[in-house]
Formats: structure tokens, C-alpha cells, sequence
């Protein structure tokens, strides 16, 4: 499915009062989650015990 015919689909899917705002997060959030998700198949992931410790280091 090409980018056009996912945005298309994605727009369909909004109720028909949706505002220009509300489109246009859920753009952003299904960019979001699509590329998420293609980090994570190509192994750019951080595991948990990892993201632990950065956490533990932005509190001090």
C-alpha cells in the first residue's frame, strides 16, 4: 500500500465531524507507530534493563 493510499484509508476512518486538528494527530501517531515499528524489525531497539539505567541517570 503506498503512503497516499494509507493516508486516504486512515482519513476514511475519521468520523465525518472529525476537525482538522483531530486528522491530523492521527496522522502523526500512525507515522509515529509505523516507524517505531520499522526500528524495532531493523534491531534499533533498546532493551529494558537499558532504558532503566538512562532513566536512573536523567533523575540525578
Amino acid at each position: 500500500m503506498t503512503a497516499k493510499e494509507r493516508i486516504r484509508e486512515l482519513i476514511e476512518t475519521q468520523p465525518d465531524d472529525a476537525s482538522y486538528d483531530e486528522i491530523l494527530r492521527e496522522l502523526a501517531f500512525e507515522r509515529m507507530v509505523e516507524r517505531g515499528l520499522a526500528d524495532a524489525r531493523a534491531g534499533r531497539v533498546v532493551s529494558n534493563e537499558a532504558m532503566g539505567k538512562r532513566i536512573q541517570r536523567w533523575q540525578r
